[in-house]
């Protein structure tokens, strides 16, 4: 009886606007599929915005695929998503956050909507009720940058890209007087791409040689839209494409197109400030060792974070204290290590990122002397991926 019901006041109302000659746009989605689209690309959206048409979600109907926008001015993100009915053609704009409240309550049945393109009032029918809001003119929303002639392109599995957006995102920066070291680092060649980031304290470089580029080219991806991008490359399958110029860029997967502004800037040549031939070399049980970490890491002074390390005859002991409140802290446990005895510190909360962004059983890290950066690699590499991370030490008292 209720779907009776709303299906004749489907009827009743499309022979009101024939007799009236109102021009407008009408389509009929899935409830859930629409809601899942918005909820998606909603992240881009600010808090807070400059141009209050960015609050907005952007529709646009074309041949029966509705186009959803979301923007921040810098970054746009794109979506689109088959109707199962449809009359007209159009573009609109509407309040994400109304939009969004309105329909997660909803369960999964087709919501009709209809929009006076002269008024902008907007009409959603679902089986019980109705919601009426007004839109705002879609000629206001900003339009999507579109690159230039000079663009590079790129073709990459979407799991690779997620692999190394997921195990470089944590070590960039927030820096306002480096712009650069605040986004991750595609160093694209002919024969691998490699990730890199890094905040002057630890840095990642992440290497793989199951993607690669038609040329040596290379680009700085802010940390926002990497974000997005992590979360929404677990959904995709098979290649994604990637074009840039020098400007932004735009990746293109199967349901969703990210557009973004790149960061301007020359990167550091990270690969002079990692050391080679480590004479001291650790091979360490991960797990216990990011156990050990956060219990001794306690009793560190609360303003540094620092724990020791002393590695030594095939053992490795962490300690930690805070003078302050007189309190302090040790573990010693087994492990495989080459060379002479050593003391080093370093900021624990750095290196139990490390360690979490690392997947295999065993790390190995690679010592010079207690002034310089240590190298913490994983004992099994990956298929196809060489993954380094560096961290810098602390200056120890003793």
């Amino acid at each position: 009886m209720q779907t009776f019901s709303y299906l004749w006041q489907i009827f009743e109302r499309k022979k009101y606007n024939k007799i009236y000659n109102i021009r407008l746009m009408k389509f009929i989605v899935s409830s859930t599929g629409l809601f899942s689209h918005l909820q998606a690309v909603s992240r881009v959206i600010n808090s807070k915005n400059s141009l209050p048409i960015l609050d907005c979600f952007l529709f646009e109907l074309t041949d029966g695929t509705l186009n959803i926008t979301a923007s921040d001015s810098e970054t746009t993100l794109s979506t689109s998503i088959e109707v199962n009915e449809y009359e007209g053609e159009g573009r609109f704009a509407v309040s994400s956050k109304t939009l969004l409240d309105a329909l997660k309550e909803i369960p999964e049945q087709p919501l009709s909507f209809d929009l006076n393109q002269e008024s902008l009032e907007i009409c959603i029918q679902y089986l019980n009720g109705k919601y009426n809001l007004i839109g705002q003119n879609a000629d206001e929303y900003p339009l999507t940058p579109s690159l230039g002639t000079n663009a590079v392109t790129v073709d990459a599995e979407a799991s690779v890209v997620l692999s190394g957006i997921n195990r470089s995102l944590f070590a960039t920066a927030d820096d306002e007087l480096r712009p650069v070291m605040n986004g991750i680092y595609f160093d694209i060649t002919t024969e691998n791409i490699t990730f890199v980031a890094s905040d002057g304290h630890k840095l990642v470089r992440n290497k793989t040689f199951a993607a690669k580029g038609n040329e040596k080219a290379a680009f700085i991806l802010p940390k926002k839209p990497a974000t997005l991008l992590k979360n929404l490359l677990p959904k995709e399958q098979g290649d994604i494409h990637i074009a840039f110029d020098d400007r932004n860029a735009v990746f293109t997967l199967e349901n969703y197109s990210l557009t973004c502004r790149l960061i301007e800037g020359r990167y550091p040549n990270y690969n002079s400030v990692i050391p080679q031939g480590n004479p001291h070399k650790a091979i360490i049980d991960r797990a216990m060792f990011i156990s050990a970490l956060r219990r001794v890491s306690v009793f560190s002074s609360a303003s540094s974070s620092l724990i020791k390390l002393r590695l030594g005859n095939n053992q490795i002991q962490i300690s930690a204290q805070d003078i302050d409140f007189s309190t302090s802290a040790e573990e010693t446990f087994i492990c495989q290590y080459e060379g002479n005895p050593m003391n080093i510190g370093f900021k624990s909360t750095f290196l139990i990122d490390i360690l979490n962004n690392i997947s295999s059983q065993d790390v190995v890290m690679e010592l010079n002397d207690p002034s310089r950066a240590g190298v913490i690699v994983p004992v099994e590499q990956d298929e196809k991926e060489d993954l380094l991370m560096l961290l810098m030490p602390m200056m120890l008292n003793d």
